[in-house]
């Protein structure tokens, strides 16, 4: 609940599947995945379609009773996510908002990750699929990624495999002097 977002928006919903069924045809959509059936949960991580100055103005209210402060407090911080938020098109609010959602990706699974609990990303999805055995279609929200979760399996033949990385002088750059 506590993940990051620009300007705080959480332009999302997560959605937890626990019916087996559901997620039996969530599987047929995910390249037959086992993890989608398998794992203990299945988090399917949606996004808002658009971000409406309704959804500002929801935010801006909801700032304000938890700190405890009129509204009016806000107005500059409103007006500049206004600001912001219009100045793109649907498709690239859509794009934004989707992008916010890998940050609770990442954060999902660095918490599992600090609990013992497995985590599995699972893009080889097909989103609108999705949709449509979740009833998004028309919700304002639409599927962006899903996230499999549990306790490994002593019978994971890969649990112990070394971790295939390149190495950190491939994908780091230090750029400037310490």
């Amino acid at each position: 609940m506590l993940t990051p977002s620009s300007f705080g928006l959480q332009p999302w919903k997560f959605l937890i599947v626990k019916d087996p069924s559901i997620r039996r045809e969530l599987r047929a959509e995910s390249w037959n995945q086992p993890q989608v059936t398998d794992a203990s949960h299945l988090v399917v991580l949606t996004t808002r379609t658009d971000l409406a100055q309704a959804d500002i103005d929801a935010w801006i209210n909801r700032m304000a009773e938890v700190q405890n402060c009129p509204t009016e407090n806000f107005t500059q911080l409103a007006g500049m996510i206004s600001g912001f938020s219009s100045s793109m098109s649907a498709n690239e609010r859509r794009a934004w908002n989707s992008r916010q959602v890998y940050i609770a990706l990442g954060q999902l699974m660095t918490s599992a990750a600090m609990l013992g609990v497995d985590s599995c990303p699972l893009e080889g999805i097909n989103p609108a699929a999705y949709d449509r055995i979740l009833g998004l279609e028309n919700s304002g929200y639409a599927t962006v990624v899903a996230c499999a979760l549990g306790y490994r399996s002593a019978s994971d033949k890969y649990a112990e495999f070394p971790k295939a990385r390149f190495d950190h002088t491939r994908v780091i750059e230090h750029i400037g002097k310490d």
